[in-house]
């Protein structure tokens, strides 16, 4: 279940395996997934990627921390 899929995801990047989380992520497409793979890419530094993936994620670049805004995805993805 690609729900499983995306708490690993972010699990992992958690646990510093940033590689991981990547190749798990951009498997696939759902707006929870590229609202990763755009933090992913935020937390990299590369901007320009995260804010394709934000967009495909129907989402603004956010402001608040980058653990904030973990937090918020692995809740968010938790409820689903």
């Amino acid at each position: 279940m690609i729900k499983q899929e995306l708490i690993k995801a972010l699990e992992l990047d958690a646990n510093g395996d940033w590689d991981a989380s990547h190749r798990i992520v951009q498997q696939y497409t759902s707006a929870e997934a590229c609202w990763i793979h755009a933090y992913l890419h935020r937390k990299e530094g590369d901007l320009g990627n995260a804010g394709y993936w934000y967009a495909r994620a129907n989402k603004n670049i956010p402001e608040q921390s980058l653990e904030e805004e973990w937090k918020l995805i692995f809740e968010y993805v938790r409820n689903l």
